[in-house]
């Protein structure tokens, strides 16, 4: 997979290319005034990598959207959801590895910067299995980390600050690569400026911005000047992921568009004054009285999730195809055959006979996930149905052999499992299994197996825990031996 992608030209029109690899191990700073062209910067390192790299881009002035509609992003608009729903769609953001843009446009400043915040807590709390490498662009880094506290509440500001110091210190080791893009350096925190290695600085007028651009860029005072005389989309670049050198950037084209205004002059209407007048006055009286329609419901945050479920196994099958081919995929039925067999029948073999294979339990649930999701759509089977949560239920009850059992037993099992806490499920499932079957408990290395780790230690300490719970009883014989007890599994199966 190529790792280098065409920032711009310089000077002499050669291509200046920018090493993605590098810059997610050391971070970005973009800065320039208003009208630099930032933002088309940012759009453009965007798109020249939708299909590189996952990307998260809060965007607080509704200027990204349009990613939507030219790449797979999905576009999150942060005035719909509570404070849990947000936390929960990071969480899955990472998990299902979909691009979005957090749109926050709808909101007044100060929600802005704590929809932001707690957006990103939950990317970087997110679990170790779900560390994937992700840009995350930042426009207008100043909002969210503000050198001053000014008219932010206390509580707001250490929040953001928090979340912003985390990405661009801490966000490395979780797969997170910040690109903060900024109109001015002098009011962006410094622990967040430092901490990035590459940089990309545009038109900028005021001294203090100017000089600590061109400290940033390793240029003395005289040499300062230049940065003040760059014309709009023309930046200096330097950094291990772009130049070692101070090297001159023009950027190059877009495909897609923020929501500017025109700019430029535009010819005024032609008009006499008695016409412009009726023009602002007439039924003036009538639009007032007439009310304004209400703003079409936001879509649910279940309905949001779905898609990002969605939008990962269908990315997931566009690989598969792209590895196979389309015509394996396509291929007709050599026995004539067209009827689609059992929706659920169908999930339930293809989970098994990937639970099956050896050592699938070691594998991460996303790598699960999108070969399942890969497998449904060779076989022509419906699992759009199936989100990332109930694959993992119905994946350990596979593994646990659940299937194989009748189907009283299987059913007063699954009842009991519904009160396990996700972490535990398949050895407990394991061990509710043996003892359903008349078996004896199944050894460590078999609930080792099955739980996806080769350390016995852990799995004697998920034993107790499991204990500590109520869900099993463990008793250890003077010989070495050990009984284990599911609790509540004979009632269960005798009410059965």
């Amino acid at each position: 997979m190529r790792s280098q992608i065409e920032i711009g030209t310089d000077s002499a029109g050669q291509a200046v290319c920018v090493d993605i690899e590098e810059l997610l191990a050391t971070r970005l700073l973009v800065q320039g005034n208003s009208g630099s062209g930032k933002s088309h910067l940012l759009r453009r390192l965007l798109e020249q990598t939708a299909d590189l790299v996952q990307q998260v881009v809060i965007d607080p002035e509704g200027d990204f959207t349009s990613l939507g509609d030219a790449f797979d992003h999905i576009v999150i608009d942060g005035s719909a959801y509570s404070v849990r729903e947000m936390e929960a769609l990071a969480g899955r953001v990472r998990q299902h590895r979909v691009s979005v843009v957090l749109a926050l446009d709808e909101l007044e400043v100060e929600q802005q910067i704590r929809c932001a915040a707690l957006f990103l807590s939950a990317l970087f709390d997110a679990p170790r299995e779900h560390w994937y490498p992700a840009l995350v662009v930042v426009d207008e880094a100043q909002m969210f980390a503000p050198a001053a506290a000014g008219e932010l509440a206390e509580e707001t500001r250490r929040m953001t600050l928090s979340a912003m110091t985390n990405l661009m210190c801490r966000g490395r080791k979780r797969g997170l690569a910040g690109i903060v893009a900024t109109q001015r350096l002098a009011k962006l925190a410094k622990n967040v400026a430092a901490e990035a290695s590459n940089f990309l600085m545009g038109r900028t007028f005021l001294d203090i911005d100017m000089q600590r651009a061109a400290d940033l860029l390793g240029m003395d005072r005289r040499q300062a000047e230049r940065i003040r005389d760059l014309q709009r989309g023309h930046f200096l670049g330097l950094g291990p992921a772009i130049s070692r050198r101070p090297v001159a950037v023009h950027i190059g084209a877009v495909q897609t568009g923020g929501k500017n205004a025109a700019e430029g002059l535009m010819p005024l209407p032609q008009a006499s004054g008695e016409d412009l007048q009726a023009l602002l006055h007439a039924e003036l009286a009538e639009e007032v009285a007439t009310p304004v329609p209400p703003p079409p419901p936001p879509r649910p945050a279940p309905d949001l999730a779905q898609a990002i479920t969605e939008r990962a196994a269908a990315q997931a099958g566009r690989d598969e195809d792209h590895k196979a081919g389309d015509a394996d995929v396509d291929a007709p039925r050599e026995d004539g055959a067209s009827e689609t067999p059992d929706r659920e029948d169908a999930v339930e073999r293809i989970i098994a006979e990937l639970a099956a294979e050896e050592g699938a339990t070691f594998q991460s649930s996303t790598a699960l996930f999108r070969n399942f999701a890969t497998r449904c759509r060779q076989a022509r089977v419906p699992s759009a149905h199936i989100d990332m949560l109930e694959f993992r239920r119905l994946f350990a009850f596979a593994s646990a052999g659940l299937h194989e059992l009748p189907p009283k037993r299987r059913e007063a099992i699954e009842e009991l499992a519904q009160a396990v806490p996700e972490d535990v499920l398949a050895p407990y499932l394991a061990l509710a299994v043996s003892a359903a079957r008349g078996d004896d408990a199944p050894d460590e290395d078999e609930l080792a197996r099955v739980y996806g780790s080769s350390s016995p230690s852990r799995i004697r300490r998920l034993l107790e825990h499991m204990e500590r719970q109520g869900l099993i009883v463990v008793r250890e014989e003077f010989g070495g031996g050990r009984t284990i007890i599911v609790v509540g599994l004979e009632q269960a199966e005798s009410q059965s």
